[in-house]
């Protein structure tokens, strides 16, 4: 077991680096591709909206393929896509591999929850998936740390080839994993979703994380820019270098049962989360690397409190139609992320950073509302 647990969350890292390595170094695609902004942040976008959509349609195609089977494929395809991604020398191409990339990202992920959620009982499923979060947050962080240490002294390339070379790897390690699992994947009809969304708790939690998303990767996405305004000479190793706050959300991930007992329920203990990453938010109004560097700490540490504690929460309450109450999640999640990666942008783009924190705020506010409702909902005291 612990030989396949490895395994597991060695795949989940590589998955996790395929996803977010390009994001530090989109200023360097902007020079050498000569693109503007929006064309850089595409990078992002392209790879993020296939995981928003994939959830509601993966059922009708992949719901009987075993974990394994879907997990081997789809981190196949991943690795040649990523090793052709270090190879390609043309923008059109580039942002083609990445939205193909997009579309497999989803089906290695869900199987690897699967094999969380049908090995845990129901009473150990919240530190079971609290403790794959901080796995994915590992890899989201190692993906954008060594890209942009990577970038700086050996150039983009070499990174992204062996991340490609990685994942055929485990396309090998993976013929020791347990294959007897389903992936996870369910139809979603109309039907479905409409009673799902029935329950009014689960629309609160789906809002929510969209917005905690939406901010989450609206500025993640364009700090690097910002950044380099700030500091032409600043090197690809120190952007990637700011996602260091990654680490307090490890931290977090992997104490959520006791986040949950100190604030006595998940809402609260949510809406408190909430308030934390409001203020980590508005320290990034004051330009300093070294200031900017610590507010990570605190923004990364409120958004996860809110996502780790809410992806075990929203299973918890599901006491049927689970797997469509996680597509639902993943793709109310990923949905956030599409829309923050690019529209925040325009605020940056035309009316400066500081207009463009007070976006995310709102949004950061309105998610505030929906967590209040959802209390509310529960009838806990706030």
């Amino acid at each position: 077991m612990k030989k396949q647990n490895a395994i597991l969350y060695l795949c989940t890292i590589l998955v996790l680096c395929t996803l977010y390595a390009a994001q530090p170094i989109q200023p360097l695609f902007k020079d050498e591709f000569a693109l503007n902004s929006f064309q850089a942040v595409i990078f992002t976008t392209v790879i993020m909206f296939p995981l928003g959509i994939a959830p509601l349609f993966y059922g009708y195609i992949l719901e009987n393929w075993s974990s394994r089977q879907m997990l081997r494929v789809s981190l196949l395809l991943l690795g040649i896509l990523e090793i052709s991604f270090s190879l390609s020398g043309s923008y059109i191409v580039l942002i083609g591999i990445r939205a193909a990339q997009g579309f497999l990202i989803p089906a290695a992920l869900t199987s690897l929850v699967s094999y969380i959620s049908t090995s845990s009982t129901h009473e150990n499923i919240q530190r079971a998936l609290g403790n794959y979060v901080a796995i994915t947050i590992m890899g989201g962080f190692l993906g954008r740390l060594l890209s942009g240490i990577s970038s700086e002294y050996f150039g983009w390339r070499p990174f992204f080839f062996i991340i490609g070379c990685g994942l055929v790897l485990l396309f090998f390690a993976l013929l020791g994993v347990n294959k007897d699992a389903k992936a996870g994947f369910t139809k979603i009809t109309k039907k479905e979703v409409a009673n799902v969304f029935k329950i009014k708790h689960n629309f609160f939690i789906y809002a929510a994380i969209f917005c905690v998303f939406f901010v989450f990767q609206g500025l993640l996405n364009f700090l690097p820019f910002e950044l380099k305004s700030i500091n032409e000479n600043l090197g690809e190793s120190k952007v990637g270098l700011m996602y260091a706050g990654y680490v307090i959300g490890l931290i977090t991930a992997l104490n959520v049962t006791k986040i949950i007992r100190f604030f006595k329920s998940e809402s609260k203990a949510m809406i408190w989360g909430m308030f934390i990453y409001i203020a980590g938010l508005q320290l990034f109004h004051i330009e300093s690397f070294a200031v900017m560097f610590a507010s990570m700490f605190v923004f990364c540490l409120g958004m996860f409190m809110v996502h780790s504690i809410a992806a075990g929460f929203v299973n918890k309450l599901a006491h049927e139609r689970k797997s469509i109450t996680n597509g639902l999640y993943l793709s109310f999640y990923y949905a956030g992320g599409t829309f923050g990666s690019f529209l925040p942008g325009v605020f940056y783009q035309h009316f400066g950073w500081n207009a463009f924190l007070f976006v995310l705020g709102f949004a950061l506010l309105c998610g505030v509302v929906f967590l209040i409702l959802l209390a509310n909902t529960l009838k806990d005291k706030i």
